[in-house]
């Protein structure tokens, strides 16, 4: 409670406030404890209350007018003021209580008895063994400043006072590039940098182009916000905005965000960037585009070079009219379509693409030389969503269906395995929610879905992941153990894991179970007796002389007929996937045995072909 007059007053404290520490501290004030005298009223009405920082010179006094501290200069202080934000740092009792009874600008004099001030069991302020801390003291409190602050940091180095809120609610980080106004104040009032004297500063968040403490407060403001940053010494990175003489203790950094443009390292390594350089509309990245929506764009294709050479322009080149795509089909290059599916409808990017997510694997236009770098200028004006199949009937959901498949297959024969696999995998998601109605339905249902299984398992095949490809197959065949186009995709993609003997029984499986699979069966085999000896071959030049001991030394033994078969012919299937020649196959079927031969060594020695196998030399011979 603050006196209105200028005789002491005694501070009684107030019991109905919240249990916390403080509380609990404030549970040693006893009457006389604490007395206050204004010296100089302040003005308004409002005090302090927890959340707000305070900013007050303190000078302490013995009873007998004696300064023992004080933060002013002309009582031998550094002239700081002194900063705190009530509920949050760590204050001695008297003051906890007392300034929260100051209005801004007053001067009171706090009569404080030890147990109240340092002198307190477990203070948590400490002071040097030569302080008084057993007196009772006098301490002048002149109430600078007070006001609502945002704690940037646990310490409390970093504290920020918004004078301007800004717009929006995105505010920059890592990497976006930022314009800013700043200034800069030392704790003591000294201008070390002048907004007059510069213009607007750029810099990257997360580059360390300015001091820690000022970015981290930076990273709290939205466009347009211009706020007071307090930042400490153990935040004062050095930087090239600003170079601190030794000692400075803190910071005051009056900031204006001007501007900020988001920038995304697309590929985590810096050569596909997208910078926002107009806001759009809506949140990111609920509003963004879906897979498969239908887009409508305006760009501009630039080459990364000096002079920025436009190569295409929708605004002139396409009579005005926009770019319509659908996303997701391999329409319009990579990086192109990676960027685009993070905007905002209205927002405009710029793109910069190296050449293989440009057009090293699109078609390029006649003035793009090959390997160059392109900038795109993207507008995304709106966009559609994919259709929704909720209440669709069952023919008008095959017929979608079939529409995405044979996108698939498409992309799929033009090598852009990820993407038709997304296409196989939509439709397989929506399947979930079919029922047909008949046994005629149920059965077109069931075949369409094997073969988006094995669809997709033809792409993870393609893509090097040939587990995936095992557990796409086995979806058909733990409903269908005799689907003999399963078998063979399985087997392809047990051969490519290293699995020979589970693709063996595979392959072997499909001709027990239709004898007109045979062909491709037997040129599955032959490809299968390839790669065994073709590993084996790799096997014994990387472990040649291991055993190179006599009696027994290892051989190149080759068996009649194990000479690698080049110029296998491959025909396109019509869900995508390349399969042997039935032709082809029997022809080199005539050159050998498909099944594997065992050594007679492993008739003696058993235990041999683990270690062999451990090493990677199962089909070794030992002569």
């Amino acid at each position: 409670m603050a006196a209105k007059g200028d005789g002491a007053e005694d501070y009684v404290p107030k019991t109905n406030k919240a249990s916390s520490e403080d509380d609990k501290r404030r549970k040693k004030m006893v009457p006389g404890g604490l007395m206050k005298a204004v010296v100089r009223p302040g003005g308004g009405e409002s005090t302090p209350s927890d959340g707000d920082q305070v900013i007050y010179h303190c000078t302490v006094r013995t009873l007998e007018g004696v300064v023992v501290q004080s933060s002013k200069s002309e009582f031998g202080g550094k002239g700081i003021p002194v900063r705190h934000v009530l509920g949050k740092s760590k204050m001695i009792l008297g003051l906890l209580e007392g300034i929260p009874t100051m209005l801004k600008g007053e001067v009171a004099m706090f009569k404080i008895k030890p147990q109240l001030h340092y002198g307190e069991d477990d203070c948590p302020i400490q002071v040097s063994s030569s302080f008084p801390k057993d007196d009772e003291l006098h301490f002048e409190i002149e109430m600078i400043d007070f006001f609502k602050a945002k704690v940037i940091t646990d310490d409390l180095g970093v504290v920020k006072k918004v004078i301007d809120e800004g717009q929006g609610w995105e505010s920059p980080r890592e990497p976006y590039e930022v314009k800013v106004r700043i200034s800069a104040k030392t704790g003591d009032g000294k201008l070390i940098l002048s907004p007059e004297q510069k213009e607007p500063y750029f810099f990257t968040f997360g580059k360390s182009e300015v001091p820690k403490g000022l970015e981290m407060g930076i990273g709290t403001m939205a466009r347009g916000e211009k706020a007071v940053i307090y930042v400490t010494s153990q935040y004062l990175s050095d930087s090239p905005l600003l170079h601190l003489e030794e000692g400075t203790e803190e910071v005051h950094f009056e900031v204006e965000l001007v501007h900020f443009i988001q920038v995304r390292d697309m590929l985590g390594d810096g050569r596909l960037m997208k910078r926002r350089i107009h806001d759009g509309r809506g949140e990111f990245p609920m509003d963004c585009p879906l897979h498969d929506s239908r887009l409508q764009v305006h760009y501009k294709g630039m080459l990364l070079n000096e002079e920025k050479t436009v190569f295409y322009d929708t605004r002139v080149d396409n009579d005005g009219q926009p770019l319509e795509f659908s996303s997701g089909e391999g329409l319009v290059p990579e990086g192109f379509e990676m960027c685009v599916r993070l905007m905002l409808p209205g927002e405009v990017a710029l793109v910069t693409c190296p050449p293989d997510y440009a057009y090293d694997k699109f078609p390029r236009p006649a003035n793009v030389p090959e390997g160059a770098h392109v900038i795109w200028e993207i507008e995304l004006l709106g966009f559609e969503m994919p259709q929704d199949w909720t209440g669709l009937n069952f023919r008008s959901i095959m017929d979608e269906a079939e529409k995405i498949r044979s996108t698939g297959n498409r992309l799929f024969k033009e090598g852009k395995f990820e993407l038709a696999k997304a296409k196989y995998e939509k439709v397989l998601r929506e399947f979930n929610h079919v029922n047909p109605q008949d046994d005629e339905e149920g059965k077109e249902f069931v075949n369409t879905r094997n073969l988006l299984h094995l669809n997709v398992a033809a792409c993870y095949l393609k893509m090097g992941e040939s587990r995936k490809s095992i557990e796409a197959c086995n979806k058909v065949l733990d409903a269908n153990p005799v689907h003999v186009k399963a078998l063979y995709r399985r087997g392809m993609a047990y051969m490519s894991a290293g699995d020979f003997n589970e693709a063996r029984a595979d392959f072997k499986a499909m001709t027990t179970i239709d004898k007109s699979s045979e062909p491709d069966a037997t040129a599955a085999l032959l490809k299968l007796k390839q790669k065994e000896q073709e590993l084996e071959r790799k096997a014994r030049k990387q472990f040649k002389g291991l055993f190179d001991k006599k009696p027994g030394e290892i051989a190149d033994a080759r068996t009649e007929g194990a000479e690698e078969h080049e110029g296998v012919v491959e025909t396109q299937t019509s869900d995508g996937e390349e399969e042997p020649g039935a032709d082809k196959a029997r022809e080199m079927h005539e050159s050998g045995d498909a099944s594997p031969r065992t050594s007679w060594f492993s008739h003696f020695w058993p235990t041999g072909g683990r270690l062999f196998t451990a090493l990677g030399l199962e089909r070794c011979s030992i002569l």
